[in-house]
């Protein structure tokens, strides 16, 4: 069945899905959000799998904000857009018309919006192993977003990191406390299917590097010894 089959008959039951299937389906979604209903069952196993992931000194640092209300999606993309624009005056040439292309989001798209925060107070003072990485909590939040997105593959379901906004802005429009850090506003809902190749990649923007080219032997920088 295709994936685009697969989002169209979401159901109560978990799907069978190789992980490696999954991990290589993944694609950051803008344009192929239906606005189709996401029914709680799913959404609650996949909010599951993203509270499931590992947090340093199991301190599970994160927040989920889910974002339906109209109003409140159309600010965020105005303020979205705007940056985009942001971003756009900066290029020129062959890297601007590139960039014209892109859509960066799909907040008015998608089913729901789902802000994801870090609050590096949570398990504190004593936060078993942040003391010498002050940034753990951060990367454990990032391996909750992670668990959601494969889980959400798994569903049938497209999942779009928009990343062009302030978090200030963000924490305004949610109500966000001080102290708590918004780290996603992640686009979530049914898709008409998961494209083959990621945009940046389609689009020209960027190519996906060879393995053999990020893999480094004992120290950085040195190759598989002969």
């Amino acid at each position: 069945m295709t994936i685009a089959g697969r989002a169209s008959k979401l159901t109560d039951t978990a799907p069978a899905a190789d992980l490696y299937d999954v991990i290589n389906r993944r694609r950051d979604v803008r344009r192929e959000f239906t606005g189709g209903e996401l029914p709680e069952p799913v959404l609650r196993r996949v909010l599951t799998a993203a509270h499931s992931a590992p947090s340093v000194g199991l301190s599970q640092p994160w927040d989920f904000v889910l974002v339906r209300d109209d109003a409140t999606r159309r600010a965020f993309r105005e303020h979205v857009l705007a940056e985009r624009s942001v971003f756009a005056s900066q290029l020129d040439g062959e890297r601007a018309e590139t960039f014209a292309k892109i859509k960066v989001e799909g907040i008015v798209e998608s089913s729901l919006g789902i802000a994801v925060t870090y609050d590096p107070n949570r398990g504190a003072p004593q936060v078993l192993g942040r003391h010498a990485i002050a940034d753990a909590g951060l990367y454990s939040v990032c391996l909750a977003i992670q668990n959601l997105w494969l889980a959400a593959t798994a569903e049938g379901l497209g999942v779009g990191w928009v990343s062009f906004y302030r978090e200030e802005f963000l924490r305004r429009l949610l109500g966000i406390p001080q102290g708590v850090r918004p780290v996603a506003w992640l686009c979530v809902g049914p898709v008409r299917s998961l494209a083959d190749t990621p945009d940046l990649e389609r689009h020209g923007w960027r190519q996906r590097l060879p393995l053999e080219q990020v893999v480094h032997y004992d120290k950085y920088g040195q190759g598989r010894s002969r």
